[in-house]
């Protein structure tokens, strides 16, 4: 995973220079672009202590707007949840080389209106 890890970092441009959040931010759209096929308009992260939030704005893939608009809003929640599963120690990696820290969880979470996905990851405590 720390191969995924750096490709990611890579694919994101590298990190910003003097700027974690950016890097933070660019290392997860480069995520949901690599493994979507399509990554958010927008992101932002914020970092709080041991906390890294990250939101992503817009970003849905044409299967899932379908099913959206079928009224299917849980089916699509429920499949990025399976999908944080199966990414989720790529996403840990790239935090925690970018941070220098090691993350000890991580969530992700959508709502569709608007449409946000939203990535926390809860840092180890600084020694």
């Amino acid at each position: 995973m720390q191969d995924h890890a750096q490709e990611l970092i890579d694919a994101a441009g590298g990190p910003a220079p003097g700027s974690l959040r950016a890097a933070l931010a660019n290392a997860m759209v480069g995520l949901k672009k690599r493994y979507y096929g399509r990554g958010p308009e927008a992101a932002k992260a914020y970092v709080e202590d041991d906390y890294i939030f990250v939101v992503l704005e817009g970003g849905l893939t044409r299967n899932e707007e379908t099913l959206l608009a079928a009224g299917k809003a849980d089916l699509v929640r429920q499949y990025r949840l399976a999908f944080q599963d199966a990414v989720g120690p790529t996403a840990m990696s790239a935090v925690a080389e970018l941070t220098g820290r090691r993350v000890i969880a991580y969530h992700s979470q959508v709502v569709f209106d608007p449409m946000r996905a939203f990535e926390i990851f809860v840092l180890a405590p600084e020694s």
